[in-house]
């Protein structure tokens, strides 16, 4: 039975031809993107065209050979008229329709399906042509088997693709790592799976290959977020305290306030190996945004260097090395004497030190230990017990008080009393009186402090006692400047002047 009398009849042909032109050329305004994918479409639509004007210029002539030739174009116009609505619907649907409903599947996902329903044509334009499918598959059976043969990686990677996406195994939008690649999948495709990379490489990855060997996937598990447990590993000295090595370097990480480290579960520090010289822990943290893993290992690494270099914890190198550098007397005496230089200057650029002769400055200088702090740290919390003072060497940081009304750009809850710069210091009524601190010292900047504690200070003070009145008055003067930013009184400056000599007596025991 002919195709064109049982099929669609001209006329409609030529509204089918005129209605996907005009979609197509709306899309290709609308969507410049998908010009790509719609060279098909207007391929198939031109080639119909082509035919129904070719078996119209037979048909004229009047020749009975010419009215056949000019039916078997009409046959064709009508195929391939309707695998060009196929090519352009599944393009509406795949690219336009179900991104709007927020659906997004893969490239092979529309490749199967513009298959599935181009096979599902070509069939019926057989059996409407009169031919049996079924004949031609069978005596095709042998030549279909040496094809499949010839083409076994083709056909291993277009089934690796199909079985990635029926299993849920890899899903576009995912971050996977394979080896030591890792970056997010962007499309599956027939033949391969596109995976960008943080450079922007794109690379191909068979879908074959995929099949056959192990990669990791980083996936929201229901109910929770994206978490990705990282590893970040230190040598330190053998003569540290494990016990202080793996609190540091937790607190150094909850303190921070570090960007894409998620706060619960919290980090946690473990003693992985005991080596010759030194011993290797692992700071362990969970992140949540695979793109930013080495920024915020690095970011983790910074603060917990510093916190451990506060603490005097030093790094551990293998023994063998040690003995590969020497120093001798004159460079070792060089680099302490520039080094107790530095110490001199902070002490005389406090006001509360300036005064003091030069050997009790000494003193005191003997007793400061370096301090580093990198921006975002907590350097002391409110309400927390230190019998320190902090020198400001370098850097600002901020003096909030808890509780305040959230002055000055600080959090709700917190107010801001002062930017401490170059040359200040903090911490004063913690070494001199053994109070808790006052207020919360944030740094703003990368800050580098030298730390003097009880013990040096207390030497000095002892070898004259009359030297607590001189800094309870300056003492007494700050704290008035600190009351009068939280709006309390400073009347009082005088008696609590003497109430913090009294004070600093009996916390060092001087009479």
């Amino acid at each position: 039975m002919p195709i064109w009398t049982d099929g669609l009849l001209r006329q409609q042909l030529l509204v089918l031809v005129g209605v996907c032109a005009l979609l197509a050329a709306g899309l290709r305004l609308w969507r410049p993107l998908h010009q790509r994918g719609l060279r098909a479409t207007w391929a198939l639509l031109n080639l119909t065209v082509a035919s129904l004007l070719l078996a119209a210029l037979l048909e004229a002539s009047g020749q009975p050979a010419s009215n056949a030739a000019a039916l078997v174009l009409r046959q064709a116009a009508q195929v391939l008229g309707v695998w060009a609505a196929i090519q352009l619907g599944t393009l509406l649907l795949f690219r336009i329709l179900l991104p709007g409903m927020r659906i997004h599947l893969p490239q092979i996902a529309q490749d199967l399906t513009l298959a599935g329903l181009t096979l599902v044509w070509g069939l019926l334009s057989l059996r409407l042509a009169g031919l049996d499918p079924s004949q031609l598959f069978a005596t095709s059976a042998i030549m279909t088997a040496v094809l499949a043969f010839a083409m076994q990686d083709t056909l291993g990677n277009v089934m690796g693709g199909v079985a990635l996406q029926l299993d849920n195994s890899l899903r576009v939008g995912e971050w996977v790592q394979i080896d030591d690649l890792s970056g997010r999948v962007v499309d599956v495709r027939w033949r391969f799976t596109e995976i960008v990379t943080r450079n922007r490489e794109t690379v191909v990855v068979p879908n074959s290959w995929l099949m056959k060997n192990r990669f990791r996937v980083l996936r929201r598990q229901p109910g929770q977020p994206l978490q990705w447990r990282r590893l970040v590993h230190f040598n330190i000295d053998q003569a540290a305290s494990p016990g202080r090595v793996l609190q540091v370097l937790e607190q150094s990480v909850r303190d921070a306030g570090i960007s894409h480290v998620a706060e619960a579960p919290p980090a946690s520090a473990v003693l992985m190996e005991i080596g010759a010289g030194y011993h290797r822990y692992t700071l362990r943290y969970w992140l949540t945004d695979p793109q930013f893993d080495d920024p915020t290992d690095s970011a983790v690494r910074v603060h917990a260097l510093t916190a451990l270099a506060r603490e005097g914890i030093r790094l551990g190198v293998p023994v063998a090395e040690r003995w590969l550098t020497q120093e001798d007397e004159q460079s070792r005496a060089t680099r302490e004497q520039r080094e107790m230089a530095r110490r001199l200057a902070a002490i005389r650029g406090i006001a509360l030190f300036a005064n003091l002769p030069e050997s009790e400055q000494q003193i005191l200088a003997d007793h400061l230990v370096h301090a580093p702090f990198v921006a975002g740290s907590v350097i002391t919390r409110q309400g927390a017990v230190a019998h320190w003072l902090y020198l400001v060497i370098h850097g600002e940081a901020d003096v909030v008080v808890e509780g305040g009304n959230g002055h000055h750009g600080a959090p709700a809850g917190r107010t801001v009393v002062a930017r401490l710069r170059d040359g200040e210091f903090f911490g004063e009524m913690g070494l001199l009186t053994g109070e808790p601190r006052s207020a919360t010292v944030l740094a703003v900047t990368d800050v580098e402090c030298y730390r003097l504690d009880k013990q040096g200070f207390g030497q000095v003070l002892a070898a004259r006692p009359e030297l607590a009145g001189e800094i309870s008055t300056l003492l007494a003067q700050r704290r008035a400047a600190t009351d009068a930013r939280l709006e309390q009184s400073a009347s009082a400056v005088p008696n609590r002047s003497k109430d913090l000599k009294a004070r600093m007596h009996a916390f060092f025991s001087v009479k």
